[in-house]
């Protein structure tokens, strides 16, 4: 059907966007079969890390008092401090808002209490049933991290996760603290030695091929510091150049690089205390240059990086970009980045993803984010019509289908998983 007004164009473009089923191709969660590592409820949402922070801003309480509370205490300070003393406007208080109301939640009550009843009803596979639904997702990417105690066993036990489920082999370990870790390759009967050399090689090759195996990872990945260089003398370059990349060219699985993030800043917020800063694309466009052959996957934590990584998208086919990562994920940021993006690489990214460390955190991230894809797309097409070229509600549903399902897919080339 073509389009001729305006306002069929707004609703067409709406209708699209809210209907299209999402592959969320990068977050924290888990399989509903993986226990306690899938974290869920309001308790959970109101101690995402982002509140920690925040409420610090409020709170006369010693961080180190706080961390000695039970979860339910930590969550019924940050309800207090940031909800009921002060209006949560911030974009981590406004999720858990949107969230209730996602659950259908009356918020006029702000009785906390009788929100945790209301959860209380659903185990972890109704819940991701229910949260599924409500976001309009149909697959999650999770994080997956073989030198974690709990999850790997959980991975060795032949667990295998829900269908709606895939894996990614994160390796921050292995690349940003080898010298930590390589005891623990040799307690796992990987025979890495103490001077590099071809053996090394071949056991992280090993290691890295047993886990993919294992998980049937969609991709590898890792979340590297600003100051992060290839090549250049040092562990983590080495078994980049030599066992990662290699791996994943014969695999045919894509590297994913998220570049940026400074730990520990604040080390007393523990995982609310990390920071961010500017990074070199070099590393990135060098190895673009140099592994031809291999696939690469990108976003950078910086909004000071994301004008240079859509023009390197422009140059190399082999690199997707992807998603609004972190501190990035702010509706400001997510509008300026994902503008800039459709406006220099077309629609051929994936313009978010949701980081989602609680499952319930799907329903806000997504409705947040699509009000903004929906705003930005509808803007673009309406220049094009005024051009003279005519659109159809087909064209619009394919492209839409591509930004929030396809492109990533056919990246992989996974065309089993690609939307006619």
């Amino acid at each position: 059907m073509e389009i001729n007004t305006s306002e069929q164009l707004a609703a067409v473009v709406k209708n699209a966007v809210q209907q299209q089923k999402i592959t969320d191709m990068h977050t924290h969660l888990f399989s509903p079969n993986f226990d306690s590592l899938l974290h869920r409820g309001v308790d959970e949402l109101l101690t995402y890390h982002y509140l920690v922070a925040e409420v610090m801003r409020w709170s006369d309480l010693p961080i180190e008092i706080f961390w000695q509370l039970t979860k339910s205490a930590q969550a019924d300070h940050i309800w207090q401090k940031l909800f009921i003393e002060h209006s949560p406007v911030s974009e981590a208080c406004r999720g858990v808002l949107t969230t209730l109301q996602g659950f259908g939640i009356d918020l006029r009550s702000r009785d906390l209490d009788a929100f945790r009843q209301i959860y209380a009803q659903y185990d972890a596979y109704s819940q991701v049933d229910k949260v599924l639904e409500l976001a309009g997702v149909d697959h999650v990417v999770m994080t997956n991290d073989p030198f974690d105690e709990e999850e790997r066993g959980i991975w060795l036990s032949g667990t295998k996760p829900d269908p709606r489920f895939h894996a990614a082999l994160r390796l921050d370990p292995l690349l940003n603290d080898y010298a930590a870790n390589k005891d623990k390759l040799h307690a796992w009967g990987y025979q890495v030695e103490d001077v590099w050399g071809e053996q090394t090689v071949r056991e992280i090759s090993r290691f890295l091929q047993d886990w993919i195996v294992r998980m049937n990872p969609l991709y590898m990945a890792v979340s590297l510091p600003p100051d992060f260089a290839f090549p250049e003398d040092s562990d983590r370059s080495r078994i980049i150049e030599h066992c990662i990349l290699p791996v994943s060219r014969g695999k045919s699985i894509p590297f994913a690089m998220m570049i940026g993030v400074t730990r520990a800043v604040n080390p007393a917020l523990r995982s609310a205390g990390d920071s961010l800063d500017k990074a070199s694309l070099e590393p990135l466009a060098y190895m673009l240059r140099t592994y031809p052959h291999n696939k690469f996957m990108t976003t950078y934590l910086s909004r000071e990086n994301q004008h240079e990584l859509c023009v390197l998208g422009r140059k190399f086919r082999n690199l997707f970009v992807f998603g609004c990562w972190w501190f990035l994920n702010s509706p400001a940021l997510i509008e300026e980045v994902t503008r800039m993006r459709f406006e220099l690489l077309g629609l051929s990214v994936t313009p978010q993803h949701s980081d989602a460390r609680v499952l319930d955190q799907l329903i806000y991230k997504w409705k947040h984010s699509k009000e903004i894809i929906s705003m930005i797309l509808l803007e673009k097409y309406k220049d094009i019509l005024r051009t003279g070229w005519v659109l159809d509600c087909t064209e619009i549903e394919r492209d839409v289908a591509d930004l929030l399902h396809n492109n990533f897919w056919r990246f992989l080339d996974k065309s089993d998983r690609i939307l006619s």
